[in-house]
């Protein structure tokens, strides 16, 4: 229950800041949101991280849903520990929220524009995305074999034949 909430409040937090910028920043247009760090950029993304597959969104739809479906049976039936299941539902709200776009728009609403670097303007479900995978690596490499491993059986001994 807790990740469903977790879920839904990043996928709200992600689908309100995406409608905030397209009601009130025109296509294209920016404006200052952090000094000399960020601005707010109203780009629309029919692709995927860095614009790639821009043509092919019906594609990206697709794999979306699809990915968002096996990240819920993961957390669901296979990660049982909180510090894997969190990660996952980072991972699952930000497929969501791009979901929803693709699939009401055509196209992803991305603002977040580093002015510091050179980089791919990008939204608060991709934030979700890249920080619950990078935390599910972590987790996956570091800590399953711990906490999850002896509940599946993986530390039982190997029968000798």
């Amino acid at each position: 229950m807790l990740y469903a909430v977790i879920v839904i409040f990043c996928v709200a937090l992600d689908q309100l800041v995406k409608y905030l910028v397209r009601a009130n920043i025109p296509l294209g247009e920016s404006i200052p949101f952090l000094p000399h760090i960020m601005d707010l950029t109203y780009i629309r993304n029919t692709g995927a991280a860095f614009s790639m597959l821009s043509r092919h969104t019906w594609l990206l739809t697709l794999v979306s849903l699809a990915a968002s479906a096996a990240v819920a049976v993961l957390m669901v039936k296979v990660f049982r520990h909180p510090w894997g299941r969190l990660p996952l539902a980072l991972v699952l709200a930000g497929a969501v929220g791009n979901l929803i776009d693709r699939a009401a728009f055509g196209f992803v609403t991305d603002m977040f524009e580093t002015t510091f670097i050179d980089f791919a303007v990008f939204n608060v479900a991709d934030i979700c995305v890249v920080v619950g995978g990078i935390a599910f690596c972590l987790y996956y490499l570091f800590l399953y074999e711990k906490l999850e491993g002896k509940e599946s059986g993986h530390d039982a001994p190997a029968a000798d034949g």
